[in-house]
């Protein structure tokens, strides 16, 4: 089989939301998300790609741009968050996500960025650390209540 890799357009949105959400009871999420990546990338904010099989979408992988700020001993203001890895379950172990999430690490290279992280399963995290991701003991998040609206 040869794979066809190539960047994403603003019309791989519905696709791409399609890999966050794969799940029926996700399906009311897939259109918010579809907007919102199909703007992101028409601004540079979003970066990725997807392996065809032909006409078919096997696999795909993603970065989101984030304008941190400088930090302490790092002055480039920008981060990326590697998201939205998937393959296609026929096309599984057969080294596409490394494919992808490399070419994802090259995007954000080729623009300076340094920084990158990630979210990962425990099936993925072999891969990850492969690319040389570390795991970190250090994030902690919190979910804070919507503002009221006036």
């Amino acid at each position: 089989m040869t794979s066809l890799l190539r960047p994403v357009t603003p019309a791989d949105a519905h696709t791409i939301a399609a890999h966050r959400y794969p799940d029926a009871r996700d399906l009311p999420e897939r259109p918010v998300y579809a907007a919102w990546v199909a703007e992101a990338i028409k601004g540079g904010l979003y970066l990725g790609f997807v392996l065809e099989d032909g006409a078919e979408v096997i696999a795909g992988a993603g970065v989101t741009l984030l304008h941190w700020g400088p930090t302490r001993g790092d002055p480039q203001p920008w981060r990326a968050r590697v998201v939205n890895v998937w393959t296609h379950p026929a096309y599984r172990r057969a080294g596409h996500a490394r494919t992808l999430v490399t070419a994802c690490l090259d995007a954000v290279r080729a623009r300076g960025i340094t920084r990158v992280s990630l979210g990962s399963s425990d099936m993925a995290r072999s891969l990850y650390e492969a690319l040389g991701f570390t795991a970190s003991a250090h994030e902690m998040t919190r979910t804070l209540p919507a503002a009221q609206a006036e």
